[in-house]
């Protein structure tokens, strides 16, 4: 068994829990929205087709942004085709995932989901097809009382008052060959800036995230940035990045590290965005949306569209089925987004529903929990307060990707109002229990309230709608609180969550 050891002090923060860490994304891929989402007629569906059963489990995995409507979709997406009579609406073709899209969920429907299912709006517009005026006009439709032609077509379409979305995505991917309307950095950065600058003379209080890379294996990486923070540095808040991870022919080790990888991601990109604040010298600081992140098997055949004349409405796409070594990334995954809480100020998992999701339907049928969805509910309901800077002495093992790295990996929350302090820990070891021992001296008189670890000692087992109960967290016994110090036992290939009260 290995030993680690990890030092918890009120003094060392790194920041805030923000909520808006807990994003997760809407697009219309696959069955994300219908069948997903959005299905008139199901036994659980509202007055406007929300499904109740995908509403509920919303609610409980903590969701607290949506990004919406892509993704690559929003690079083709007339988002007026989804607003005002259902009948009436064209139904048009989507290049991104060659599908047919019908339009009977827009704009509305989703701001009314949005409400039903207490979650904050993100805007994505399209700088792909469209532009400027465009942008304008969406932000005109959701955000301007009235007196002007596409605020008042909103209130004919039944909604009084504005959205007043406060934040938007100034397009998707633009330095993805396949993005529809593929730009190059500087062309990118000149209608981003442009739009950025229209979107504020007509509401000033927007937040406006900017493109960056759609990974850091781009060869654009970096550059792309630096390129596009020079042209818009002053007019945006956010720079987005996206990264994706998978198990590449059954390196295991490397996969349970990708957190690694995440966090010289927001390393990199915070320090080119504070290269670009250097030269221009500007007092503001650009923080990072992680505003796509998840474990996605791209190369597998359910994440192929279809081809040739077939269009189909919300075909099965990109509906991986996670196994418990997926949810153990994806819980480390959090823990570095919430160990970078400095500079991470947004994070949107992707997706929600059925789509790389860790949440599953079946049409006219019941709706379930992935692996995923317990480490990123957990997460979402208990880190609170602040997020500590730990002293973290662990063991290390060989990986082929990533060279040598800590067996462990933890991060600390403390909520000074209740006086809570929870540890979140990955033991990312294939083969060895790790005996944890934390110091909690900084933190006199407490006890356990709460431990449990997602774990199994098949790391392949999978939920399925017949049985998502039996890869779900199951309560750690062995963590124990004795002389200021909490012990606990983590088995392999496992996430746990320590949850300590005063006494």
């Amino acid at each position: 068994m290995h030993a680690a050891s990890v030092t918890v002090d009120p003094a060392f923060v790194v920041g805030p829990v923000r909520r808006r860490t807990f994003g997760t994304f809407v697009e219309h891929l696959g069955r994300c929205v219908y069948t997903g989402i959005f299905e008139p007629g199901h036994e659980t569906a509202d007055a406007d087709g929300f499904r109740g059963d995908v509403l509920e489990l919303t609610r409980e995995l903590g969701v607290s942004t949506v990004r919406y409507p892509g993704g690559n979709f929003v690079s083709g997406y007339r988002w007026e085709d989804g607003v005002g009579p259902v009948d009436r609406r064209p139904r048009r073709l989507d290049l991104a995932w060659h599908s047919a899209e019908p339009n009977t969920f827009g704009v509305d429907e989703f701001m009314r989901w949005a409400q039903a299912s207490g979650v904050e709006p993100m805007m994505a517009v399209n700088l792909g097809t469209r532009g400027i005026q465009e942008a304008l006009d969406l932000l005109e439709y959701c955000n301007v009382p009235g007196g002007a032609f596409w605020a008042d077509k909103r209130r004919e379409n039944g909604v009084e008052e504005p959205y007043r979305i406060k934040m938007w995505c100034l397009g998707n991917e633009m330095d993805g060959p396949w993005q529809i309307g593929h730009k190059t950095a500087a062309e990118y950065a000149r209608v981003a800036a442009e739009t950025a600058r229209a979107m504020r003379m007509m509401d000033p209080d927007l937040e406006l995230v900017v493109c960056g890379s759609s990974g850091s294996q781009m060869p654009t990486f970096g550059e792309w940035e630096r390129t596009v923070l020079t042209e818009t540095y002053e007019h945006v808040d956010y720079v987005s990045a996206h990264a994706y991870y998978w198990e590449e022919d059954g390196d295991l080790a490397s996969f349970l590290a990708s957190s690694v990888d995440m966090d010289h991601f927001v390393a990199a990109v915070a320090a080119t965005a504070d290269q670009v604040r250097a030269a221009r010298k500007l007092d503001k600081k650009i923080h990072v949306s992680f505003d796509e992140w998840n474990v996605w098997y791209q190369h597998r055949a359910e994440s192929r569209p279809p081809a040739g004349d077939d269009w189909p409405v919300a075909p099965v796409l990109l509906e991986d089925r996670y196994n418990v070594a997926d949810a153990v990334v994806v819980g480390s995954l959090l823990i570095s987004l919430l160990r970078n809480t400095d500079r991470v100020h947004a994070a949107s998992l992707a997706q929600l529903v059925n789509v790389i999701a860790p949440i599953m339907t079946e049409p006219e049928g019941p709706a379930w929990r992935q692996t995923t969805f317990h480490p990123f509910a957990l997460t979402s309901a208990n880190a609170a307060g602040e997020v500590l800077r730990l002293a973290v002495d662990s063991p290390v093992e060989e990986t082929r990707k990533f060279g040598e790295v800590p067996v462990l990996d933890t991060v600390a929350t403390h909520d000074a109002e209740t006086g809570e302090v929870v540890i979140f820990a990955v033991n990312r070891s294939v083969t060895e229990a790790i005996g944890l021992d934390v110091d909690l001296r900084g933190f006199p008189g407490l006890r356990v309230a709460e431990a449990v670890t997602l774990a199994n000692p098949d790391h392949t087992w999978q939920a399925s709608a017949e049985d998502s109960t039996s890869v779900a967290p199951r309560p750690n016994a062995s963590a124990k609180v004795a002389d200021d110090r909490a012990r606990a036992e983590l088995p392999p290939v496992s996430w746990s969550m320590i949850r300590l009260v005063r006494a």
